[in-house]
This record gives C-alpha cells, structure tokens and sequence, in this order.
C-alpha cells in the first residue's frame, strides 16, 4: 500500500469539440486503445492547477489561459489504492498543437460523437455531468475484474449512489 494516486484529467474545448487523446502508443498502458482527455499523475509539491498546466503543456504543447475545476472523481478498482483525479475542462489557450504526442494521437471530436468513442463506461458519466453543466461533483466509481476487461459495478453521485 503506498497511498492514493492523484492525478488530473482535462477536456480542452473548440467550437463545440472536445481534444481526446487515443491512447495507442504505449504497451502497458491501463488506458490502452481508450479515449480520454489529457492530464497525468502530480509531481512533487505540484497543486492540481500545477499538474494540469504541466500536463496539457508536455501532451499538447498548448498553454491553458482559462480553465475550470469541474470535479472530484475517485476510482477504486479491487485491492489497488483509490486514485483521486481533478477533472478540468478548458476554453481558453495559446501555442501550436504539438504535432506527434508520445502519449497516443491527438484529435478533436465533436462532442455529439464523444458516445461513439471507445470511453471507459465512468466516463460517460461524467460526460453527462459536464453536458449538463453542474457546477461542480463528487463521482466515485468502482470497477472490478482485470485490466481491460474492468467491468464498472458501482458509481456514486455526491454521495447518492447511482449505480
């Protein structure tokens, strides 16, 4: 047991469009063959603001000018330690794309064919939860079974479980 993991995720918006990230690139990957958006593990002494704005830079080579903290969103997948992760969405940047991210493939999606994607079955969740514009929101959501064949078996919505 070493602790939870925290980390961010950022969905970066564009006339309508979300940036995603395939994650295609790296062998071992939980994310493999997925889409998500882009954000990573915290850094030593780094805030989330800290780590979002690291993460967007190293992945896409933008720097975020506005962003906001959309929610809390707490993984639990069988005997792993909980993973805490800060969900951000951004309408605001400056800089060129990068054009190659080590990471997977860049690309923006209309956001009426985010369903369509290959998403893990929480994120469609907290899709629906920045569709609707909610203020801010607490999602647990617990997953069972082996890599990517997780299966999710519970999600709680500010404390109400929902699934």
């Amino acid at each position: 047991m070493q602790g939870a993991v925290m980390t961010t995720l950022c969905y970066i918006e564009r006339e309508n469009q979300y940036l995603m990230l395939h994650r295609v690139k790296k062998e071992n990957d939980i994310n493999k063959d997925k889409w998500i958006g882009v954000g990573g593990r915290f850094e030593k002494d780094e805030s989330p603001e800290d780590c979002l704005l690291r993460e967007v830079k190293e992945e896409t080579g933008l720097t975020l000018t506005s962003y906001r903290f959309r929610g809390l969103v707490t993984f639990l997948c069988g005997d792993d330690d909980a993973m805490y992760m800060c969900l951000y969405t951004a309408d605001g940047y400056e800089g060129e794309m990068l054009a190659d991210c080590d990471e997977g493939d860049l690309e923006w999606v209309e956001k009426d064919r985010i369903s369509e994607l290959n998403l893990w079955e929480g994120d469609r969740i907290f899709f629906q939860l920045l569709e609707e514009d909610r203020e801010f929101f607490s999602l647990k959501l617990r997953y069972e079974g082996s890599e990517q064949g997780e299966q999710l078996v519970e999600a709680v919505l500010d404390g109400e479980k929902i699934r």
